[in-house]
């Protein structure tokens, strides 16, 4: 744990003290976190909603306009036509729809947004159907006069001047209208009486229980509303939020009886850990906890001291069992504090449900399993949900009163559009004989009858192999079916020194490593009896950092796999080959001169402030199919990669060494962007890029090169149907739901069996490449067939899938960039 966090912790634990005793004039809502829950409730139920600055914000960037000025048409044309449903809704809307904006003041001043709702909301018959956030007021209804005042009368008799003063018509066409949208449909789902956990919604009516695991999954929808290409439509998506039936009580316990510093345990299991207060279905972050305080404390509730115990019985009519439980805190968002809530939110651990899974669940293969049954559904079961969840919507009585208030009206119809099937790519093997990928993109088969495209030409003759005593057997049996299995891909493998060791301690096995690197190897393998990460990260260090020499690690459990061993060995031969620079097959690349880039980013699970970048190269592929790698560190806090120029220019200079001249194109592919970002991004690494490679070219003598920088995007809501199926590989969508300020599409490259395939988003944010839009999504789909992890085609371009590997091993295992040996080996794989 770093000083500074430690600071911070026993900063907010100052805080706490002070909050909960010292200061008798705070209001109620200061020690017990129920008002303020209420608070956040009544926000959205009084005509409310959030309509704070960090939301206007986050729709006014989504609004970045990316398209490059000399894009007339982002519509391809090659491929065979395929229609396919979507999971959007078209809003039908009344022709002259116009929101007006106000400002609304109270006097006497009210601190608190719920009593200001609760005011307003007894003049809704002069304002019609609104939005209120607590100082802006959104409405259809344009009131006769650019300031009106209204003289109200709280519950309680207190008497205020409400002013309502005029400041923007909004329009259809202006950003502001999505906020607007989509918080006119947060408020027509409350009808559905959904729960607002984190950003959507779900339903804990409608849960599924798991209870051998104790956990329970609570349906519910990730929606938004965006103007698309012609339509504003609104995108919904099933999604799932992780219950877990044990409290943060039950969680106290088994560390009190498990672990010897069991406060620190505790705090290890639930900082940072998101809870569920059942009593009035809240969700909190923990940030801290008091181990000093119990919830016999007491505070200060309209005059007079009460304790938590006896808060919550008179409250919620709940007898708090354990009186000697310490107590946890949450502090409160910024939305929450620009509200009138206070900082600290001090919570029971018995009260507290805990949400999410651990690293042990997602080990856990029969939870995993219970929960893909329900969570993973296949695309007649999507649609039939979608529609369901259509259907409630315009059913319940509450929420078409919404919708009707604001003249919108859904339509029941899925979104279909006009998608295209890619023709399937030739894979070129050995001798450059080339065989079709075939309707699924998979050809797997087709290395029993094909060698590698490349493979070194004196095969794998030093090598070592590292494995207990106890292991000798099926480390022997494994080698033999590992020669077996090169042979028949066209690959040399001769028999390999043998180091073995005693015990499986991490030790033995580096002394090992130490030992057989005297002998220069070309590769070092290691049976290891399992999965243990820290052994792992051991050898990795070892090849990587110190000796310069790939490694290969596999476990006794697959090495002493009879039933598949030969297809495991399979595998790992192609691992291999690609570990000492050579290619187990190729596309074909009509373009000659071209460098293909990705780039993406990892954080380090050691230090979170630290991340790293990774970038992979192709060189050209037409003449010599060999990528280069190189990472760098960067900060997890800044989206922006500094050291993306110096990497790439390792890339141009290794190029120009292999070629003769820098390449006259290049592709990057820009991964790990969230919608936030893209401002950034343009703004910072493609203006920083354009400008410095026209000042490399020009120190070389060359016009600039044709450039095009791509944000790939992976997390989307949005999926296609073809007739109650997935798509095939190769579906590109490239209308309707693209978006009109982008030149966009949208890519399935991947074969998906079960669930529902999730496409890839290309946003094309820069180019002058001189690639027509069919050209584009030709290449990007070729460059999905070269992950050599698997004989069939990756969610996003190989050299993306790469620059991920890349950057997960150093974050993860090494923490420091590899040794510039390694650079032209796929060593990671």
């Amino acid at each position: 744990m770093s000083d500074e966090l430690s600071q911070g912790r026993r900063r907010l634990s100052r805080e706490q003290h002070t909050l909960a005793s010292s200061d008798p004039r705070r209001p109620e809502r200061s020690t017990s976190e129920e008002p303020r829950a209420k608070l956040v409730r009544s926000t959205s139920s009084q005509h409310g909603g959030d309509a704070s600055t960090s939301r206007v914000n986050r729709y006014e960037v989504a609004l970045v306009h990316t398209k490059p000025p000399d894009v007339t048409s982002k519509t391809g044309t090659s491929g065979k036509e395929i229609i396919l449903q979507t999971n959007y809704f078209r809003l039908d809307k009344a022709p002259a729809w116009k929101i007006y904006g106000y400002h609304v003041s109270f006097a006497p001043d009210i601190e608190l947004r719920r009593l200001k709702c609760g005011i307003l909301s007894e003049h809704r018959k002069l304002l019609g159907g609104y939005l209120f956030d607590g100082s802006k007021l959104f409405t259809t209804t344009k009131l006769e006069e650019k300031k009106t005042i209204i003289n109200a009368t709280s519950k309680k008799g207190d008497k205020f001047v409400i002013t309502i003063t005029f400041t923007s018509d909004i329009c259809m066409n202006e950003w502001q209208s999505l906020q607007v949208l989509n918080l006119i449909l947060r408020r027509s789902m409350e009808g559905l009486k959904l729960q607002l956990v984190g950003r959507n919604l779900f339903d804990p009516h409608a849960k599924i229980d798991l209870r051998e695991h104790r956990l329970q999954l609570w349906p519910g929808y990730q929606t938004s509303i965006r103007q698309h290409e012609r339509d504003i439509l609104l995108c919904a998506e099933i999604a799932h939020k992780v219950m877990r039936t044990e409290t943060v009580y039950d969680i106290f316990r088994r560390c009190q009886e498990t672990a010897r510093d069991f406060k620190e345990d505790f705090k290890r299991h639930i900082i940072g850990l998101t809870v569920l207060t059942d009593y009035n279905n809240r969700t909190y972050r923990i940030n801290d906890i008091d181990f000093h305080k119990t919830p016999r404390e007491t505070f200060n509730m309209k005059g007079e001291n009460i304790s938590f115990i006896d808060y919550y019985y008179k409250k919620y009519n709940i007898r708090i069992r354990d009186p000697q439980q310490p107590l946890l805190l949450s502090k409160s968002k910024e939305r929450s504090l620009r509200g009138g809530d206070n900082e600290l939110i001090i919570l029971i651990p018995e009260l507290c449900r805990a949400t999410g899974l651990t690293d042990d669940m997602r080990n856990n293969f029969q939870l995993m399993r219970a929960m893909s049954d329900h969570t993973r559904m296949n695309p007649d079961r999507r649609i039939e949900r979608l529609r369901t969840f259509n259907d409630r919507l315009q059913q319940t009585e509450e929420s078409m009163r919404i919708l009707k208030d604001w003249n919108m009206k859904l339509d029941t119809r899925l979104v279909e559009v006009r998608g295209r099937i890619l023709d399937p790519q030739r894979i070129v093997f050995a001798d450059r004989r080339k065989e079709s990928s075939g309707d699924q993109a998979d050809w797997t088969r087709h290395f029993r009858n094909m060698g590698m495209f490349s493979t070194p030409s004196r095969g794998l003759g030093r090598w070592a192999v590292i494995a207990t005593n106890r292991s000798s057997r099926d480390l022997r049996n494994f080698v033999e079916s590992l020669m077996r299995a090169a042979n028949g891909l066209n690959m040399l493998i001769e028999r390999p020194r043998e180091y073995m060791i005693n015990d499986d301690r991490n030790h033995s096995f580096i002394q090992a490593m130490e030992d057989s690197c005297q002998q220069d190897p070309q590769l070092v393998m290691c049976l290891v009896p399992n999965n243990n990460a820290e052994r792992y990260a051991s050898i990795k260090k070892k090849g990587c950092l110190e000796r310069a020499v790939p490694t290969q690690v596999v476990t006794l459990k697959t090495a002493s796999n009879q039933r598949g061993l030969m297809s495991i060995c399979t595998k790992v031969a192609i691992q291999i080959n690609c570990k000492l620079g050579y290619t187990p097959w190729m596309i074909d690349i009509p373009l000659s001169g071209l460098m293909t880039i990705g780039y993406d980013i990892a954080k380090s699970v050691r230090d979170r402030s630290k991340a790293y970048g990774a970038l992979v190269a192709t060189m050209d592929l037409q003449v010599n199919a060999t990528f280069y790698s190189t990472v760098a560190e960067c900060s997890s806090y800044d989206v922006l990669a500094n050291s993306l120029w110096p990497m790439m220019t390792k890339a141009l200079r290794q190029y120009k060494k292999e070629h003769g001249k820098l390449p006259t194109r290049i592709l990057f592919y820009r991964d790990g962007v969230g919608e936030g970002s893209l401002k950034q991004i343009w703004e910072h690494e493609v203006k920083d890029i354009t400008e410095k490679l026209e000042q490399e070219y020009k120190r070389a003598e060359m016009n600039p090169p044709m450039f095009a920088f791509v944000v790939v995007t992976k997390s989307l809501n949005t999926r296609f149907f073809a007739r109650g199926r997935n798509p095939p590989p190769g579906t590109v969508v490239d209308d309707i739901i693209t978006l009109p300020e982008r030149y966009d599409f949208y890519l399935v490259s991947q074969s998906v069996r079960q669930g529902t395939v999730s496409p890839t988003s290309y946003n094309v944010v820069y180019s002058n490449i001189r690639l027509s839009p069919d050209q584009m999504q030709m290449l990007t789909y070729k460059m999905t067939h070269l992950y050599y992890n698997w004989s069939g085609t990756t969610r996003v371009p190989a050299v993306c899938q790469y620059a991920k590997k890349l950057a997960t091993l150093v974050a993860t295992s090494l923490h420091q960039s590899p040794q510039n040996v390694l650079e032209k080996k796929l060593f990671y794989l």
